[in-house]
């Protein structure tokens, strides 16, 4: 997904804690840059800063990256000859979505074989629950319309 100036990432949200691809096809690439380093951190103050230099590409300059902790993922481009590509001086801030604590599961708490069956319990009842409106919803109006016919048997055929 294209997010902003030859930017891209493997992915349509950037969430705290997680791997994302990142490419880049701007200024650097276009210019004939063999090295290129993306220069890194997290939150309004660019905590936790980094660099890692990017593998080139026929697609542009692309490294994979753990995102850490914080509101925004700041970052900016550096070739091999301190040639900076730094969003004219703004750098390039993108919003850190927070990792969905419902689906993390703490180490305390112990998962219980009951509340798995539980779950498994209503989710075979919410099947069989949609199944019944389905055929509810398919089969009223051809009865009401009269359009609907029993199927003969073979007995009554012959």
């Amino acid at each position: 997904m294209e997010l902003t100036k030859n930017i891209f990432f493997n992915t349509d949200k950037l969430v705290e804690n997680t791997k994302v691809k990142i490419s880049y096809t701007g200024k650097l690439f276009q210019e004939a840059s063999q090295e290129v380093t993306i220069h890194y951190g997290f939150g309004i103050n660019w905590d936790n800063v980094n660099d890692v230099v990017m593998e080139k590409t026929d697609l542009g300059f692309q490294a994979e990256i753990t995102l850490g902790e914080g509101d925004t993922f700041n970052f900016c481009f550096k070739d091999e000859n301190d040639n900076w590509d730094n969003n004219e001086g703004h750098n390039y801030i993108f919003n850190l979505e927070k990792l969905p604590t419902e689906l993390i599961a703490l180490e305390d708490e112990p998962v219980s074989l009951g509340s798995a069956r539980k779950l498994r319990r209503a989710y075979l009842w919410s099947k069989k629950i949609r199944l019944a409106v389905y055929k509810i919803i398919t089969y009223i109006p051809k009865i009401i319309s009269g359009n609907y016919k029993k199927k003969a048997t073979n007995s009554n055929e012959e």
